[in-house]
Formats: structure tokens, sequence, C-alpha cells
């Protein structure tokens, strides 16, 4: 199981938890900490994790262009609130990292375009220091990675070498926001 899939499960089940305490007739889930359940995030969530599951399945059979469809269809679905920009924080997040996703499998495909507008899109929603803007960058980087060897393929060598330039850029931008989310984590006070 993949860590997004792992994430959504945990999500799903902290809150259908909460949802176990409610009976049949009300409207809106409270769990048992009094704090109400959205029955539209659990079903977003629902959705993200059968996309990775199908996602994985097509993977790992080494189909990656079937890979890419349920995933897109996530992130070109309906969301919580109806605008992914102003979606609650596990909503924006699942959708960076299924954007992040489908970017390395874009660019695994050759289509390092596509892939670079997933990271952009993706990056619209994880503004935040946290984990996801760092993988955002981090998969930049691969996909500026494939762009500079296919690039390198077709002689185009001041193309390519702005390519490289660009993925380790990337690559720094990556470490340094995954540093300051460890160094946040880790701070005296930091509740763990």
């Amino acid at each position: 199981m993949g860590r997004l899939a792992c994430l959504l499960t945990l999500l799903v089940a902290l809150l259908a938890g909460a949802v176990g305490g409610c009976s049949k007739g009300e409207s809106s889930a409270v769990g048992d900490a009094g704090v109400p359940v959205d029955p539209v995030l659990l079903a977003f969530l629902s959705r993200a994790r059968s996309a990775h599951h199908i996602a994985d399945q097509h993977e790992e059979a080494g189909r990656l262009e079937q890979a890419v469809d349920p995933l897109q269809r996530l992130v070109d679905g309906p969301v919580p609130g109806g605008n992914a920009l102003s979606a609650p924080a596990e909503v924006r997040e699942v959708m960076a990292d299924t954007l992040a996703r489908l970017a390395d499998l874009k660019s695994q495909l050759g289509r390092q375009d596509a892939a670079l507008q997933d990271v952009e899109r993706g990056l619209q929603l994880a503004k935040e220091t946290t984990y996801f803007r760092g993988h955002l960058f981090e998969i930049r980087g691969l996909v500026e990675e494939r762009l500079a060897k296919s690039l390198e393929a077709k002689g185009e060598k001041a193309a390519a070498e702005e390519a490289k330039k660009r993925a380790l850029d990337a690559a720094e931008k990556s470490m340094a926001i995954q540093a300051e989310v460890i160094e946040k984590a880790t701070a005296p006070g930091a509740g763990r």
C-alpha cells in the first residue's frame, strides 16, 4: 500500500470511527468529541483511496497510461466546497499529493509539459511549508531530469543544461522545505 493510500485509510478510519456513535436518524454525523464529521469529506477521501488503489494496480502491471486515468478523474472531479483552492486542508493535501503522482507518471510517459503543469497546479494547493509542497519540488526535479535526458538525446545540449539546472534547483528547494518541516516538528514545544 502506498504512502498516500495509508494516509487516506487512516483519515477515513478516524472520521468513520467518529461517525460510529451516531444514531440512524441523525442528519449530520457528530463524533465522540462532539466534532461534526463531514460526509462529503469522507466521500472525497474514499474516492481518492479508490483512485489510488486502481492506479496502483495499473502501475504494478506496467500500464502507466491506465494508471493516470483514475488519478486525473480525481483531481478534475468534484471536491468538498466545490473549489480545490478553498477546500479543507486534508483535501488540498490529497489533491497536491495526487498531482505529484500524476506528474511522475506523465513524466515517465514522456509528457514533460503536462507533468510540469501538474506540479504547478499542486503548488497552488500546497502553499504552506509542508511535506506535500516539498514533495512537489522533488517531483519537479525528477521531471526536469527526464526532460534533460530527452533533450540531450535530441542533441539540444543548451536546453538540456538548462533543464539540469532547474532539476538541481528544484531538488535544493525540496531539501530546504523538508528541513524546515522537520525543524518545526522537532522544535521544543512542537505538538508531536
